[in-house]
C-alpha cells in the first residue's frame, strides 16, 4: 500500500530532533510541504536538511507566538488551512524525578506549558481553518506515562501526558462534527534524545535488560516505529478513526 500526502501541508512541533525530526521528515520523504518548530535553532537545521521542510524556532509556551505561527503556516497555502497538526513538542524539560515535597512551582507549570498548554494553544490556532476546510488530521504525542505511571517518576510529566490524552479525547467529541479527527500516539521507551539517553544510562546494564524483556518484541523501539504510527492517524486508512489512544511499545 502506498501511503502519500503530496499537497498535503503538515506541521510538526518539537521537530528539533528525536521523534519530532524523524515525523517531519517522513511525512516531507512522502510528498508534504512541512512546517516544523522547535526551541532549538541549530537542531532544526538538522531536521530541514532534509527539504521540503520549513524550520522556525517558536516558544510554544507563549501562546501568542504559538498561535502567531500557525497563522503564518496558514498563510503560507494557498488553501489557507493546515491538513495534518503533530503536537509532539513536549518532555520532561531537562527535570529529573524529585519527591513531591520538593517540587518547585515553575518546574510544575514548565512541564504542563510545553506538554499540555502547547499542544490546546496550536489546536486551537489550526482548527478554525480545518472547519472551513471540512477536514484535518490531529496527532497529540502523548506517551505510555499518559496511561500508567511514568518510568520517569516526575509527577508533572506522568500528569500532563494523562492531560494529553483527555485533551484528544474530548476534541474528537467536539470537532468530529466537522470532519477532524483527533487521536494520539503513545510511545513506549525509545532512545531518541539526551533525555531519554541519561535515563537509559541510569539503568545500568541489569536494568536495560530487564527493560527489554518486559517487551514482547523484545527489543526497544525507535523514531520510525513512532513516526509509522502517526503516518496511519493522517493517513485516509484512518478516516473513520478518531479519539484513539495508539500505544506503540512493542508489546509491553
Amino acid at each position: 500500500m502506498n501511503i502519500r500526502f503530496d499537497g498535503k501541508l503538515v506541521l510538526v512541533t518539537g521537530a528539533g530532533h528525536g521523534l519530532g525530526r524523524c515525523i517531519a521528515q517522513t511525512f516531507a520523504g512522502l510528498g508534504a510541504l512541512v512546517h516544523a518548530c522547535d526551541i532549538n535553532a541549530e537542531a532544526l537545521k538538522e531536521t530541514s536538511a532534509h527539504g521540503n521542510i520549513f524550520a522556525r524556532v517558536v516558544d510554544l509556551s507563549d501562546r501568542k507566538a504559538a498561535a502567531a505561527y500557525v497563522k503564518e503556516v496558514e498563510a503560507s497555502s494557498t488553501a489557507k488551512h493546515i491538513d495534518v497538526v503533530v503536537n509532539n513538542a513536549g518532555g520532561v524539560a531537562g527535570q529529573v524525578m524529585h519527591p513531591l515535597e520538593d517540587v518547585p512551582d515553575d518546574d510544575w507549570d514548565r512541564i504542563f506549558a510545553v506538554n499540555v498548554n502547547a499542544a490546546m494553544t496550536v489546536c486551537r490556532a489550526a482548527v478554525p481553518g480545518m472547519k472551513r476546510a471540512g477536514r484535518g488530521r490531529i496527532i497529540n504525542i502523548s506517551s505510555g506515562a499518559g496511561l500508567q505511571a511514568s518510568l520517569t517518576g516526575i509527577q508533572a510529566y506522568c500528569s500532563a501526558k494523562h492531560a494529553v490524552v483527555g485533551l484528544t479525547r474530548q476534541l474528537a467529541h467536539e470537532l468530529g462534527p466537522f470532519g477532524i479527527t483527533v487521536n494520539s500516539v503513545a510511545p513506549g521507551f525509545v532512545r531518541s534524545n539526551p533525555s531519554t539517553e541519561k535515563q537509559w544510562e541510569s539503568y545500568g546494564a541489569d536494568g536495560q535488560a530487564a527493560m527489554i524483556k518486559r517487551i514482547a518484541l523484545q527489543r526497544l523501539g525507535t523514531a520510525q516505529d513512532i513516526a509509522n504510527g502517526v503516518l496511519f492517524f493522517a493517513s485516509d486508512l484512518a478516516s473513520w478513526v478518531s479519539g484513539q489512544i495508539l500505544q506503540v511499545d512493542g508489546g509491553k
